[in-house]
């Protein structure tokens, strides 16, 4: 069959070749050497695998009707019986929609040859053992049932005596997969003179009918395969003929649908999903900074297992009123941003535990300075790109240890894929469309059913990640969640262009950073001062206005108008920072479109002139003041007794307490001093932000990190072209097969060429047969030994050798020839 692949794509012009290239793109990794190579990879198990993965659920169908009908001889089928088969059931889809589904199997050669001799592709039973769910002809079973199926009205007969309870095993094994396991001991039967202990059969009227399968084995319903006998489990399999049997009302090949299930759920007004997910986009922005600033204020310690902890997720989550598993999403999507990482501790020694902190990097201070659309989009495209599951944080690992946010436990390869597909289901219905959570579920199980079952519960989390993060609203995608994703996936399907992803970012952003922009409100550069001291911005504030409003006012509410207010706290922490009280006055007349409250102008003015009124240094600790008066206040004050103070000269206070402890606590007290340094001067108080080293962001990552990247037609062809330069030097350079020596007693067979050689390993593995392989050993020397192949994949054929009962590896280039035994 490998040499028929070969010298029909052989046949092939460059272009079919490079349209497989382009549907296949695994296939040229690394480069074939030859048309026979390319052949051998495109019928290898994982190659094929692959292809089978980006089939809808009709198509595969149709190729397993195309395995149905494969004729036992010469291993051909032909379209006309594809049809045959497929249009047979009750629902019969249109044999238009048939040939489009053999077209797509045609073109990745997963079926080739003429359209009365179709051929399939090596490896597809490795892979898929049971076609379309059924099991194997009752012949290759079991003579007697064999016998059974060959008089149809006895099989009628049987099936519908059948118990209830056998009956419901027959319509689950029918349905597929036709193998089941079955408990020690339900295949024997009781001893002679003892009472089988089967309970009554509730649904056969209360009589006892004994094990409903070893009933269905005594009656030739279902053939044993494996165990069953003393102490041991067992597997049973339906015959392919009782399995079509029941499946009469459905159709050989089960339900058939050649359009994916449609969707009910409701069409969004585009403007209202697009409004409702840009106002998640400033909530998430808001949030993240916040758990940011948290983080820098009060770094998070590294566990020795990795990740933080969870009572430093709780305390983040409850300091920024977010649940916890909104908080570890935006923390997980934050490292993956680049916007936190690690920093080692001074002294440490070890990878994990006390020695390290999360913190924010130098790359914060970048991402805070974007607009909101740009601070978003970061976010957005590192969270498509991130290996990473958060749904998973919470649960117990194999060890029964909890996940934790960062934590190595939450890594997960196909993530990205999950999420691109998820998005795409949603990205190609009408816009603004918010189907529900089991139609998207339906739609990924008929796109693409061998990807999507048994991650059910990824996917879910996907649909509630997209919008937390506002990439859906109302249930829709918004518009540009599906820019965001259109220019995602093209930089994937196209690298060519930026294939280090260094040119994503302009300064303006994307065509999804100015849709957002659009629906955004402006950033305002102005506050409305009220009579009650609080300062209402009308909007979000440009990043100046922001700097300036954490140091001089205290946020009391956020959203689109967020409200702050100007206490005495925030005015002494703006004169800490370096504000005199000329500069507040400026600040707030400059900043307010209100007239600035005569009450604010006092504030400031009655804090700026107790602020400085007392000077702090190190003696342990002094306290100056020009106003000796003061001085004597605090002397006498019993308040600031535990400071031990006591006169050095009238203007001159001392206290054995170092100036951090004098400064609370005249502080707590009512007092207003300022530190100074040696030399007399003030010393600010603005906190120096501590930041982890630079990290980059995993934004420009590929959404799929196993998918193999797929190269532009031009660069296809001229890998064409060099393929088929070394199939012509491998056809000009073949020399005469070489001898195998050692093996049987008269000598083994001469040996094929390499690429034949492989394609008898192949149907060997297939076949489970014995073969004589020849290769040369690490010394050079050509050696021959018979085996029985079990694998053949990445570059290595594993063996066993029954005579030694030893497993033996052969490197795939050291091989030389392999003959069937025999």
């Amino acid at each position: 069959m490998s040499t028929s692949l070969a010298d029909h794509l052989r046949s092939l012009p460059d272009e079919s070749l490079a349209a497989l290239l382009q549907l296949r793109p695994d296939l040229v990794v690394p480069v074939p050497a030859d048309v026979a190579a390319l052949a051998i990879r495109a019928q290898s198990r994982v190659s094929v695998s692959r292809a089978l993965d980006g089939l809808d659920q009709f198509t595969l169908q149709i190729l397993d009707a195309a395995r149905l009908t494969r004729d036992p001889v010469d291993g051909t089928t032909s379209v006309d019986g594809v049809l045959a088969l497929a249009t047979s059931g009750p629902n019969r889809p249109a044999p238009t929609a048939v040939r489009a589904a053999i077209d797509r199997l045609r073109a990745r050669f997963l079926l080739y040859g003429a359209e009365s001799a179709l051929y399939l592709v090596g490896g597809m039973d490795e892979i898929s053992p049971y076609p379309a769910g059924l099991g194997r002809p009752a012949a290759e079973l079991d003579a007697h049932t064999a016998a059974l199926c060959a008089d149809p009205a006895k099989l009628r007969r049987t099936v519908l005596s059948a118990p209830p309870s056998a009956r419901a095993i027959l319509d689950r094994l029918a349905a597929g997969p036709p193998v089941g396991s079955v408990p020690p001991g339900a295949l024997q039967a009781p001893a002679v003179g003892t009472k089988d202990e089967v309970p009554p059969d509730d649904t056969n009227g209360g009589a006892p009918t004994g094990s409903p399968v070893r009933w269905l084995v005594d009656h030739r319903l279902l053939v044993r395969v494996s165990g069953g006998k003393g102490g041991t489990a067992g597997m049973v399999e339906l015959p392919r003929e009782i399995g079509l049997l029941l499946r009469r009302e459905t159709g050989p090949l089960g339900p058939l649908s050649s359009s994916p299930p449609e969707v009910v759920g409701p069409v969004r007004e585009p403007k209202a999903a697009d409004s409702a997910g840009a106002g998640q986009t400033m909530e998430v922005v808001r949030h993240t900074e916040a758990l940011l600033e948290q983080l820098a204020a009060e770094p998070a310690p590294v566990l020795r297992s990795g990740g933080i902890g969870v009572r430093d997720l709780r305390r983040l989550a409850r300091a920024t009123g977010l649940d916890e598993p909104a908080a570890a999403l935006l923390l997980e999507v934050a490292y993956a941003a680049g916007l936190t990482g690690e920093m080692d501790l001074p002294g440490s020694v070890g990878r994990y535990g006390a020695d390290q902190q999360v913190l924010p990097t130098a790359g914060y201070e970048m991402w805070r300075a974007g607009s909101l659309a740009q601070r978003w989009e970061q976010l957005a495209r590192a969270w498509l790109a991130m290996t990473r599951q958060v749904g998973l944080v919470g649960q117990r690992d194999d060890r029964d240890r909890p996940i934790t946010v960062l934590s190595a436990e939450a890594e997960r390869a196909g993530a990205p894929a999950a999420r691109r597909s998820v998005l795409g289901v949603l990205a190609d219905l009408e816009p603004a469309s918010a189907p529900d959570v089991e139609e998207v579920l339906a739609l990924l199980d008929w796109r693409a059913p061998r990807r999507s079952r048994g991650r059910e519960t990824a996917h879910r989390e996907v649909l509630t990640e997209a919008a937390t993060l506002g990439v859906t609203g109302l249930g829709a995608l918004t518009s540009y969640g599906r820019l965001l994703l259109a220019e995602a996936t093209a930089s994937e399907d196209d690298p060519s262009d930026d294939p280090l992803g260094l040119l994503t970012d302009t300064e303006d952003g994307g065509s999804a950073v100015r849709a957002l922009d659009t629906l955004l409100p402006a950033p305002v550069d102005h506050f409305l001062l009220q009579a009650d001291l609080t300062v209402v911005v009308p909007g979000p504030p440009e990043p100046a206005l922001a700097a300036e409003l954490d140091v001089v006012t205290e946020p009391e509410s956020a959203g689109g108008a967020s409200v702050h207010r100007v206490t005495t706290g925030s005015v002494r922490r703006a004169l800490d920072a370096g504000y005199s009280a000329d500069d507040l006055h400026d600040l707030f007349r400059r900043r307010s479109r209100t007239p600035v409250p005569q009450g604010l102008t006092y504030l400031v003015d009655d804090v700026a002139r107790k602020h400085g009124g007392l000077r702090i240094g190190s003696a342990g600790a002094y306290l100056r003041s020009d106003d000796e008066a003061l001085l004597a206040e605090v002397l006498a004050d019993r308040r600031v007794e535990v400071l031990a103070l006591r006169r050095l000269a009238p203007t001159v206070l001392v206290t054995p307490y170092q100036g951090g402890r004098l400064l609370s606590v005249l502080r707590e007290a009512g007092y207003a001093p300022v530190a100074e340094d040696a030399t007399g001067s003030t010393v600010l108080s603005r906190p120096k932000a501590r930041r982890a080293p630079a990290r980059g962001a995993v934004a420009t990552r590929a959404l799929d990190p196993l998918a193999t990247p797929r190269l532009p037609l031009p660069r296809l062809l001229g890998v064409v072209e060099q393929i088929r330069r070394g199939d012509a030097v491998a056809r000009a350079a073949r020399r005469a097969p070489a001898i195998m020596r050692g093996g049987a007693p008269d000598g083994p067979v001469p040996a094929h060429g390499h690429h034949d050689a492989l394609a008898v390993l192949q149907q060997a593995v297939r076949d489970k047969a014995l073969v004589w392989v020849g290769y040369v050993d690490a010394h050079g020397a050509t050696a021959s030994r018979l085996v029985r192949p079990v694998s053949l994949g990445a570059g290595y054929l594993r063996a066993e050798d029954e005579r030694t009962e030893m497993l033996h590896t052969f490197a795939l280039h050291r091989i030389t020839a392999a003959v069937l035994e025999g």
